[in-house]
């Protein structure tokens, strides 16, 4: 079974926890995900299954947005409203001082890792040191925010909408957004709306893969879709055979740049890079065909 899963990750539930679920009910045991999401957060979760984990590492680095309610007025420990309370304030911020510093956290920023993270230090998971009660310094880590707007204010306070790159901490910008406001924040609730070109809308949940005992696999979408927005590249039954073989490819057509490389039915092989250096020759980036002692049944 192979292809991509498309999850809305229910709250309370961690990322790896859903995986070894999925393990169980598709009875496979190659299944990855592209981007955490913690116990608190719902949405989607871009699941990898089969040989289609090979493409994690594409996903991962894919925009990512987020729907997240931030709570001004308090601060916890691990900047969520989970975490233990280290400060309040009642000092009250109106929609138009919040969008006042919505500005100055577009585009490249400097981000400090939270404490409660799984980022690691000498060795040691920050997320374990900050448990013991120790705090450590991290490095300030650059991230882009690319769009950062209220979508609607409430009791609970500001719900925001935050397309953001790998690694950003929406957690943390909600309390770094308090701190500029001289009152404090933290994140209350945290919705994964979109990975690259991927929705939560075409997501589908555990209940649904649960009731579904007949075949499962028709959740899956082909791993090609990941790519979809590269041009695609049909081999003829040479070229395929040198690029099964891991030989260079010689190209008569084709402009640079990457591309979604297919066999003369159809198959997807590989994702690849056309380079124009010594002429047009196609590299591979990542294969996705099955290697021939495979496809033999050979270990």
């Amino acid at each position: 079974m192979t292809g991509i899963l498309l999850m809305d990750k229910p709250r309370d539930w961690t990322s790896h926890d859903v995986v070894a679920k999925l393990r169980g009910l598709l009875r496979e045991r190659r299944i990855g995900h592209a981007g955490t999401l913690d116990p608190l957060a719902t949405g989607l979760l871009t699941i990898f299954v089969g040989r289609a984990t090979r493409a994690v590492e594409f996903a991962e680095v894919q925009e990512k947005t987020y729907i997240a309610r931030l709570r001004l007025g308090l601060v916890t420990d691990t900047q969520d409203i989970t975490g233990r309370i280290l400060h309040t304030c009642d000092t009250p911020v109106s929609r138009g001082e919040l969008e006042a510093v919505l500005p100055r956290f577009l585009g490249e920023i400097q981000q400090t890792p939270p404490m409660y993270s799984a980022i690691k230090v000498d060795g040691q998971r920050l997320y374990k040191l900050a448990r013991k009660g120790m705090e450590v310094e991290r490095k300030a880590r650059p991230v882009t925010i690319r769009r950062l707007d209220i979508l609607a204010e409430g009791p609970d306070g500001f719900d925001l909408e935050i397309t953001c790159s790998k690694g950003t901490y929406i957690r943390t910008l909600c309390h770094d957004m308090g701190q500029m406001l001289g009152v404090g924040g933290v994140m209350t609730a945290l919705q994964r709306t979109h990975v690259g070109a991927f929705s939560l809308q075409e997501a589908h949940t555990l209940a649904e893969i649960e009731a579904e005992a007949d075949d499962r696999s028709r959740f899956l979408r082909p791993v090609d879709t990941l790519f979809a927005s590269h041009p695609a590249l049909a081999l003829n039954a040479i070229q395929e055979q040198k690029l099964r073989n891991g030989q260079t490819i010689r190209l008569t057509t084709d402009a640079p740049g990457p591309v979604r490389v297919y066999s003369q039915t159809g198959e997807f092989l590989a994702l690849g890079e056309v380079t124009n250096r010594s002429g047009l020759e196609l590299r591979v980036k990542k294969s996705f065909f099955m290697p021939a002692d495979s496809r033999a049944g050979k270990s």
